[in-house]
């Protein structure tokens, strides 16, 4: 519905915009972005396009995974961080609201069936071109994953680009091409010009610092749902990973410790510890790229009435990368400016220059997935666990579009607390995992049969040899919940 608008927030004169054409966009980082999502989730009329940079798309998923917290806070304390205290004194019946209904036990309330775009997708009038960093620790990507599969459930028009860095604005990882794009962009949807933007690439995504390919369509058309099967090593907590599933009655144990983090597993993915559970194939004979979200589906025997899985993803294999948990998030800003159209009194053009902020590494961690084990019945509501029974759980892996060059390996790692990540359970819990019943899913480019070919065949003799400890970038900074926040 149209509101009418006057001239003060008190004063009774209506006023007409009758400076626009009533095409409107919407664009924004963060906060900003996660607004121009919700908004375009009501399918208002007039909104042409939005372009949401690092944005939201269900609330709870800021918040929580599954049942496991990623924070140790609620919405109330963002709120209240940008509110003004004229609002802070209005909104009190709200801000209690946000408290009441968004409990710590990570259970799905009301509010954030408000606040979950993604069920609305088959709302969206407007194009959406999205932009996300696939290390981004703040708004991760599983946002950009279940709301991109959506939209495109929905048939909406979308682009994407999928850069290597954290929580960072296209203006500092890729300027001049940013500015040209969005400017096509807005001209495109709001304008009507036929520019040809709308019949280019669907996909930019970047493979090593500042280095980037495209897609007709992404994922790539040839991409497919792969089971991938752990199995059992010839040491404790370092099995394989493979096709064929484990034998029934294989297991592999692990005990929970909150001060590890998904860099310590990494670095001794080929040491038995009692932290973690590895599953790592072969070095591969061909690339093989990982492009969507995939899932992991565990069965897991707790000591304890409470605990919280952890599993990631990794390239195990010397490479060149953005360091995503560096201060910056991958970028340096630098000291010379350059400017980008007029500048006024009150607002300056010109911008400081960034450059790639790189690290050499061992390893790469490109996806994540967490949950409350206890949510093993119902997504949105946590129980109690019966130590010694076992639950069988499917966790959802962050959007990525990564490929594992030959000669490297791919890792599975599951564990407990994600140090930094996600909180630790109310107990310190040992878990049993049933390898017959665990099975990863993970988008596969050619599906199964370039799973094959890539861990059979003659291995190149660039491989890397295995290390008694790989090295990564460091361990996760424990991020703020501040949408937008800069830690530059």
């Amino acid at each position: 519905a149209r509101a009418r608008g006057y001239g003060s927030r008190t004063g009774t004169e209506r006023v007409r915009a009758d400076w626009t054409t009533g095409a409107t966009g919407m664009i924004g980082k963060s906060y900003d972005g996660t607004i121009a999502n919700g908004v375009a989730a009501t399918g208002v009329e007039g909104l042409k396009t939005i372009v949401p940079i690092s944005a939201i798309s269900s609330w709870y998923d800021y918040y929580f995974q599954q049942g496991a917290p990623l924070y140790d806070s609620g919405p109330e304390w963002l709120s209240d961080y940008v509110e003004s205290p004229e609002a802070r004194a209005r909104c009190q019946a709200v801000q209690q609201r946000l408290i009441d209904e968004a409990p710590r036990t990570g259970d799905w309330t009301g509010l954030w069936n408000e606040r979950d775009y993604v069920r609305n997708a088959h709302k969206v009038r407007a194009s959406v071109f999205a932009i996300h960093g696939a290390q981004d620790l703040n708004v991760r990507a599983k946002h950009l994953g279940q709301w991109w599969d959506a939209l495109a459930d929905a048939g909406v028009e979308r682009k994407i680009w999928l850069s290597q860095t954290g929580h960072v604005d296209p203006f500092d990882f890729r300027r001049a091409t940013w500015v040209t794009t969005l400017h096509r962009w807005f001209d495109h949807y709001l304008l009507g010009y036929e520019n040809g933007i709308d019949r280019e690439p669907m996909a930019d995504i970047e493979r090593a610092p500042d280095q980037w390919s495209t897609d007709r369509v992404w994922p790539p058309r040839t991409t497919a749902t792969t089971a991938l099967r752990p199995g059992a090593g010839a040491v404790a907590g370092v099995g394989t990973l493979g096709r064929t599933p484990a034998r029934p009655g294989t297991t592999e144990t692990f005990t929970d410790d909150p001060r590890q983090s998904e860099s310590d597993w990494a670095a001794e993915i080929d040491m038995p510890t009692t932290a973690k559970s590895g599953f790592i194939t072969r070095p591969l004979s061909r690339e093989l790229r990982v492009s969507g979200s995939g899932t992991l589906t565990v069965t897991a025997t707790p000591s304890t009435s409470t605990a919280h899985l952890s599993a990631v993803l990794v390239d195990l294999g010397p490479d060149t990368i953005r360091d995503y948990a560096a201060s910056g998030e991958g970028i340096t800003t630098l000291t010379e400016r350059t400017c980008w159209g007029p500048s006024t009194t009150a607002d300056s053009s010109c911008y400081r220059e960034t450059a790639a902020r790189t690290a050499e590494v061992d390893h790469t961690v490109f996806s994540r997935g967490w949950a409350d084990l206890g949510t093993y019945a119902s997504a949105g509501h946590g129980r109690p666990l019966t130590p010694g029974k076992p639950y069988t759980l499917t966790i959802e892996f962050a959007a990525t579009d990564h490929v594992v060059p030959a000669g490297h390996r791919l890792a599975l790692i599951i564990a407990g607390t994600d140090q930094g990540l996600i909180d630790p359970p109310s107990t310190t819990p040992t878990l049993t995992l049933d390898l017959a019943r665990t099975s990863a899913g993970l988008p596969l480019v050619g599906g199964a049969a370039a799973f094959t070919r890539a861990t059979t065949g003659a291995v190149p003799p660039h491989s890397a040899p295995r290390e008694s400890r790989h090295h990564g970038v460091a361990e996760p900074r424990r991020i703020p919940p501040i949408p937008g926040d800069s830690s530059r």
